[in-house]
């Protein structure tokens, strides 16, 4: 089952998507022929449990394979598979509450249309307070949930709401103690009810649900009854408590076991949902839960993050809002100041914005959906199904011996075959008593019974379940979250490890260490001494518009306090330093219209009006893509300069900062008539911001120091056989720099073509040379998101597990298609962490490689297991098989069968799937897909 919705193949921006069409690799297309291909292989194949590949395998693939297995408990087996009955009720509940909403507007608009018809529409009721509000509840949620523009309209549009909630659009809330708790009284928390999982007492009841089991119960009652009857209190009881007893000791261990592990899956589940985001309260910019967002909050928005309520936009610019998870159809809506409602659990495909919380928790459409499905813990993993196949082979091998042995057994004994210790025949016909005969058939019937239960090895498969949930809940404090369950074992297969540059091999704490203005290299970089007045104050202005970060300044003097994205946090702080006032420039100039930054075209850009009706476009991104584009430049006299004789001189200088491994970002301007702006809404929502002719500023260097461990990691990976490649955005110098320090490559004669490669020549080649470049590349510099996505199709084709790292929303088709998705815990977007299998928290990539351990360790557990578990079944029953054929009775009875049985699968299955990973097991090659 995909786990991926649509809106995980939707790219950040429209560029993006159109490059992917050149490219020839739409990801809904791919991912739905690879789908195809598979089930097809599946059917013509005669092996329904060789699925080496679940992660995006269709329903019907899983549907084979349960019908192929042969299962003595079919809950307690197949309890932590995907439920397939469940996944098709929760299909229908979406779209029951999704067709529900669909019809409340339907009926709305056809209800607005007659107003409109009408001269006078009929008056709202006015609002009605509550509390120390002057909306109450209902009449909030329902504007939002009818998207009830009128209503909206009537009551002063956002401006009027967020009055009657005591929200300030550009402060947020108070976020004071008091206020959290009214708002909260008033309006309700962002949770939601969770169905409750299953209590000890109802995994007692599936527990004994095995057939087999109850078999022996019946068998254990009756040898009570008929030991008491014939042997008397004293003596008879022994045989049928014992198995009884035995039978009862396998029940409540089997039953702690699953119990304990559902609690995991739980706090799993809650760990998932915790999502941390960004709102804006009393000024300052602060990361809190999901959970913790309240009605009148102001949260800003950015490309791959999730709404994380029901809410109106204050202001946005070219937002564009993937409501597929809502509404079921993938289309991507625009919002604007006419279609201003936002739905919780969508997503930001395009575009900035904020937006005023109005609905939370059960009170939105995604509160009530999340209500009333409950959490799926299962999942198919390639090695349970491989694992129900060897259970399935050893149980009918299991079923032959148990009948013969019952056969074998029943007729020496009707025969006269079968002596008591004293050498008496036990059946004489005619003469023996129908009640012991009958005693006599029932121990058969047990001893067969027994050897069903220790041939069927129901254990096999929940032991792969058993060490991933135990090396899931170990992988946590190795700060990796693993959202998918097979991720755990598919990572040991990996040969290949894709990962990002900034934040995962560098720390992410990004500082500007060197400047250029003109030809002017400023030392230190923070000294605005050096600077002309007006170059300085273009700079300020173009770094304070053209950002999604923000400066706090407390009103108490103490520390500036600066948040954004790092590249962001560290621009910010050089132009603090510079003498840069965040909040007067933002209120003496109006933004006109925004081009957020894009990991295609590597710039963003803002166009801005001044208080003398000046019109400026500011321009930062790719110091070499804005210096292509840059015409004049001006120097630090504040002079205007030609570009065209210098320019040898500002690229030399930006080789030789991206030779030093700094980060290199260029920040330009261009004036424009304020008559050519489009002055209606819709055309400057369309309008595309010119970006020639521009004038440089400056070029900055920021310095992102290597992790450290990481050069060790990237030995331990390479000692293990998993190549490990480094893809960046960054210039291709910065990366070869970084990638020598990493130890990626081992020399400056490893860094010759097609070991380090531009993504745009990468992508220049046809398929088959590709996929032959592909696995000679180390690192690839200036790379898109489709170059990377490219990357990972090349090197799968080629027989590679490829793991991948990511964290912006347009690595989400990388991550999806890649063998194993690795999304970043603090820099990733939402929807490159849905869309990835394991979430790394720390962002580092000795992180990544801890899983690798991980991964490997699941295989090597199981492997331990199945030796273990083999040999003793193999053992008990050539003993008891041989035995019965030769002698008519069996050396190991039923109580010693059932001990055996006990230790072996459930409390050998505890001791060897929670054995820790050691290092030896990294001094081995990768088990590859299969």
């Amino acid at each position: 089952m995909s786990t991926c919705s649509s809106n995980g193949l939707l790219p950040g921006s429209s560029s993006v998507r159109q490059s992917d069409v050149e490219v020839g690799c739409s990801p809904t297309k791919h991912f739905k022929e690879e789908e195809g291909d598979h089930c097809n292989g599946l059917m013509e194949g005669s092996d329904p449990f060789d699925i080496a590949y679940t992660k995006n395998a269709p329903l019907e693939t899983f549907r084979r394979w349960r019908q192929a297995a042969l299962v003595l408990n079919a809950s307690r087996r197949f309890r932590y598979t995907l439920d397939l009955k469940k996944e098709g009720e929760k299909e229908q509940r979406r779209r029951m509450i999704r067709a529900h909403a669909q019809v409340v507007r339907a009926a709305l608009l056809f209800k607005l249309a007659g107003e409109h018809q009408s001269v006078v529409g009929p008056a709202v009721a006015p609002p009605t307070p509550s509390g120390d509000f002057g909306i109450g509840l209902e009449q909030l949620v329902s504007v939002t949930r009818d998207h009830n523009f009128s209503v909206l309209q009537q009551h002063e549009g956002v401006k009027g709401l967020a009055k009657m909630l005591k929200t300030n659009q550009e402060t947020g809330i108070n976020g004071d103690e008091d206020d959290i708790s009214k708002r909260r009284n008033a309006f309700g928390a962002n949770t939601y009810p969770l169905k409750k999982g299953w209590s000890f007492l109802r995994f007692l009841w599936e527990a004994w649900q095995d057939l087999t089991l109850v078999i022996l119960i019946i068998a254990a009652v009756a040898s009570l009854a008929l030991g008491i009857k014939t042997e008397g209190l004293d003596e008879g009881w022994y045989d049928g408590a014992s198995i009884a007893f035995a039978v009862i000791l396998v029940i409540v261990v089997t039953a702690v076991s699953d119990y304990r592990q559902s609690l995991q899956f739980q706090n799993l589940n809650e760990e998932k949902r915790n999502i941390q985001l960004e709102v804006l309260r009393a000024g300052r910019m602060m990361k809190i839960s999901i959970f913790d967002i309240l009605v009148g909050d102001v949260v800003p928005l950015r490309i791959g993050d999730q709404v994380p309520a029901d809410g109106i936009l204050i202001t946005g610019h070219s937002l564009a809002i993937d409501e597929s998870s809502m509404t079921g159809e993938s289309k991507i809506v625009h919002k604007d100041h006419k279609a201003p409602f936002l739905m919780s659990g969508c997503k930001v495909a395009d575009g900035v914005g904020t937006m005023l919380v109005t609905g939370v928790g059960i009170n939105t459409e995604w509160g009530l959906l999340m209500a009333s499905i409950s959490e799926d813990t299962g999942e198919e993993t390639p090695l349970q199904v491989r694992l129900n196949g060897v259970a399935t082979f050893i149980g009918i091998v299991g079923l032959s011996v148990a009948v013969s042995v019952l056969a074998v057994l029943l007729g020496r004994y009707f025969t006269g075959n079968t002596r008591n210790a004293d050498g008496r025949v036990q059946f004489e016909r005619g003469h023996t008593k129908f009640g012991t005969a009958v005693d006599g058939v029932i121990k058969i019937i047990t001893i067969a019974v027994t050897i069903v239960v220790v041939a069927v090895p129901e254990g096999l498969p929940l032991a792969v379940t058993l060490t991933l949930a135990y090396s899931m809940r170990k992988m946590m404090t190795d700060k990796a979250l693993v959202r998918r369950l097979s991720a755990c074992e598919t990572m040991g297969s990996a040969t290949t490890i894709c990962s990002d540059k900034t934040g995962t091999l560098t720390k992410n704490e990004m500082t500007v260490v060197e400047a250029y203005v003109g030809k002017k290299k400023i030392h230190p970089p923070d000294d605005s001494s050096q600077l002309h007045s007006e170059v300085s104050s273009l700079l300020c202005e173009g770094i304070a518009q053209n950002t999604t970060g923000n400066v706090f300044t407390p009103k108490d003097g103490g520390d500036v306090e600066i948040s954004g994205s790092p590249t962001e946090m560290a621009i910010l702080s050089w132009a603090v330093k510079l003498g840069m006032q965040f909040d007067a420039i933002r209120s003496e100039t109006e933004v006109l219209h925004v081009f957020p930054f894009n990991s295609e075209k590597k710039r963003g850009g803002v166009a801005v009006q001044t208080t003398d009706s000046k019109v400026r476009i500011h321009w930062k991104g790719a110091a070499e893509i804005v210096l292509a584009s840059c015409t004049r430049y001006l120097d630090s006299s504040g002079s205007l300069q030609s570009a065209d004789e210098d320019k040898d001189f500002f690229k030399s200088a930006i080789d030789d900062m991206a030779a030093r491994s700094l980060r290199c970002v260029a920040i330009a301007f261009r004036l424009h008539e304020l008559d050519k702006v489009p002055s209606d809404g819709d055309g400057l929502d369309k309008w595309v911001l010119p970006e020639d002719d521009l004038v440089l500023l400056g070029i900055v260097g920021i310095k992102d120091p290597c992790r450290s461990g990481v050069q060790e990691a990237v030995r331990v990976c390479t000692k293990a056989g998993v190549k490990v490649r480094m893809v960046t955005g960054d210039n291709l110098k910065t990366a070869k720099a970084i990638a020598l320090e990493c130890g990626i490559l081992q020399s400056d004669e490893d860094a010759v073509e097609p070991n380090i490669i531009e993504g745009s020549m990468f992508r220049s080649y046809p398929d088959e040379e590709r996929e032959v470049i592909a696995e000679k590349i180390s690192v690839m510099g200036r790379s898109s998101p489709s170059d990377k996505l490219l990357l990972v199709q090349a090197l799968k084709k080629k027989g590679h597990v490829v793991a991948v790292t990511g964290d912006g929303t347009n690595d989400a088709p990388a991550l999806h298609e890649a063998d194993i998705g690795l999304s970043m815990g603090i820099q990733g977007t939402e929807v490159a962490k849905e869309n990835s299998d394991i979430i790394i928290l720390d962002d580092n990539f000795d992180s990544v490689v801890k899983v690798v351990r991980w991964g490997r360790s699941v295989y090597a557990n199981i492997q331990k297991f199945i030796q273990f578990q083999l040999t003793v079944n193999v053992a008990a029953l050539i003993i008891n098989v041989v035995a019965a054929v030769s002698s008519g009775d069996v050396p190991l009875n039923a109580v010693q069968l059932l001990w055996v049985n006990l230790i072996m699968d459930t409390l050998g299955a505890l001791a060897l799937a929670t054995e820790s990973p050691t290092d030896h097991l990294m001094h081995r090659a990768p088990v590859g897909r299969k």
